[in-house]
């Protein structure tokens, strides 16, 4: 047997494993770092988040990324360069994380990547009858094995697509092993660049988990901070307390046909960008808003088709329990305006269920690595957007 496998099915049958989950959204801020050590699979999943760093891109790295990222029409030598310099990128940082959490690559059983996504093309959006799902991450995983000298998984969201799924979101096939309690209904809400949530029903049935985008988080305020404040995003949410919400614009926001798709549905940045908001203003008659009117109106965009999502799948005789991850959590513009629509339901962080709200999407990844190596398969039914699959691409160092 080559040495590689022996080495990964040594690694499938070890009680416990560490592995490093990476994840790199579409605010580009920089690389999530979590390093978990994990014991069994499936609904015996144990995990305990050891370190947990983000490493910050400067802006050289974000202003390569983003001559690709989000663009039908770009330089493809560029994106073919990128592709193998973003993994050697995401390797060399790993490596720096782990002599500043007093770790050798010795020490880590697995490297698990996101990548980092530069194009998202579910159907949805392309509209395209002879093409399927698509999307993708750059941030090859054969450089970051060779660069790290870790076995390492990548490319997750391939096979999802494949399977007949959009590619995003993932979050169920880790939230339901980690965060489910029997008898307490959960909404696990991560507002990244995009927001999503998954459902998990109180009665532990996975065919009764639901999963799915609602539409933007932060990426029209990110955007917006960026052309017009010169800033990487609304911290606190202290512009958009300064200014006031435009009725006529967060109307005209919401007219896209995706908040009208079923469930469930992704999206992205190709859609909801700074042309979007420049389309909404003029079809409003609101192009002589203040800036700060704008940001205001943007998060309570972000905020209302989120929890308009949340209540189109909620029952009115039922109570449920809110969890927050991502950025989003942060700005209490949004946060508030959110307790504001929802206030039937209970908020929290995942901090309080033992994993950092901002580390949640890279503990994802960690999970979804080891359900590969280790996990059964577990049916999340028949329903179209959430196939039973396990996810990866394993490359070796040598």
């Amino acid at each position: 047997m080559n040495p590689n496998l022996t080495k990964l099915f040594h690694i499938a049958q070890k009680p416990e494993r560490r592995i490093i989950g990476l994840m790199s959204g579409t605010s580009m801020d920089g690389l999530d770092v979590a390093v978990c050590r994990f014991s069994g699979s499936g609904s015996t999943t144990s995990v305990t988040l050891e370190h947990f760093d983000t490493v910050s891109f400067s802006e050289d790295i974000k202003d390569e990324i983003r001559k690709v990222f989000a663009k039908k029409e770009i330089d493809f030598q560029h994106l073919c360069l990128l592709n193998a310099w973003t993994g050697q990128l995401h390797g060399k940082l790993v490596l720096d994380c782990l002599k500043k959490f007093q770790l050798e690559p010795q020490d880590i059983d697995i490297v698990a990547s996101h990548g980092q996504t530069v194009f998202h093309a579910p159907k949805i959006l392309h509209r395209l009858k002879k093409y399927p799902n698509a999307t993708l991450q750059i941030g090859d995983g054969d450089h970051i094995a060779v660069t790290t000298g870790i076995i390492t998984l990548s490319d997750f969201r391939q096979k999802h697509c494949a399977a007949g799924g959009e590619g995003a979101p993932l979050a169920v096939y880790g939230d339901y092993f980690i965060f489910s309690k029997k008898d307490e209904n959960r909404i696990m809400l991560n507002m990244g660049g995009i927001a999503n949530f998954t459902y998990l029903p109180g009665t532990l049935n996975a065919e009764e988990v639901f999963v799915t985008d609602t539409g933007p988080g932060n990426t029209l305020v990110d955007a917006f901070a960026r052309q017009f404040f010169n800033l990487p995003y609304d911290k606190g949410g202290e512009i958009a307390a300064s200014g006031k919400v435009n009725a006529d614009l967060l109307e005209f926001l919401k007219k896209d046909p995706f908040f009208e798709a079923p469930f469930p549905k992704t999206t992205g940045p190709e859609l909801f960008n700074l042309d979007y908001v420049r389309l909404a203003q003029q079809r409003s008659d609101t192009t002589s808003l203040a800036p700060e009117d704008i940001m205001a109106t943007l998060t309570r965009f972000s905020a209302e088709t989120i929890a308009e999502s949340i209540l189109r799948v909620c029952k009115e005789e039922e109570s449920y329990r809110l969890y927050l991850s991502g950025g989003g959590m942060h700005n209490p513009v949004l946060v508030g305006a959110l307790g504001e629509l929802l206030p039937n339901f209970p908020m929290d962080a995942t901090d309080s269920l033992g994993i950092a709200g901002d580390a949640k999407e890279a503990v994802l990844f960690a999970i979804l690595a080891n359900e590969t190596l280790c996990g059964q398969p577990t049916d999340f039914g028949s329903r179209e957007g959430v196939p039973s699959v396990s996810m990866g691409k394993i490359s070796f160092p040598s």
